[in-house]
């Protein structure tokens, strides 16, 4: 089972970008699904991305559709979260995740019991 570390989160203003990373430690990296989740403060644990393990499909909640972009790269065992044009709603922990399931629907995949491995999160703040 895959271990996770995400890193790049930080301070924005509005307006910026960031780009987070999550590098995964074990084997098979290629077999898992990876995505993103948010968690805004007194709030529940959100999808934001998700890429399959083949093919590199991606998936993407409407909040941020148009701003974000996730990627892997298979070789250096970790995938990465581009969001642009950061809004204070965006603030909060990002989580990676994986999964050696199956992707499926999105309604599947943005949810929090479908994903089997988790990181410790890294904090992102966009001030007004």
């Amino acid at each position: 089972q895959v271990q996770l570390v995400e890193s790049g989160g930080g301070l924005v203003q509005a307006g910026g970008s960031l780009r987070l990373s999550c590098e995964a430690s074990g084997p098979k990296f290629d077999n898992y699904a990876m995505g993103w989740f948010r968690q805004a403060p007194g709030k529940e644990r959100e999808f934001v991305a998700a890429i399959k393990q083949i093919g590199g499909r991606t998936y993407y909640a409407d909040s941020v559709t148009g701003r974000s972009t996730i990627s892997r790269d298979n070789a250096k065992n970790t995938v990465y979260l581009q969001m642009n044009r950061l809004k204070p709603e965006d603030t909060g922990v990002f989580y990676c995740a994986a999964s050696l399931r199956v992707v499926g629907s999105l309604n599947t995949i943005a949810t929090v019991p479908w994903w089997s491995t988790w990181g410790q999160g890294t904090q992102v703040t966009v001030s007004s």
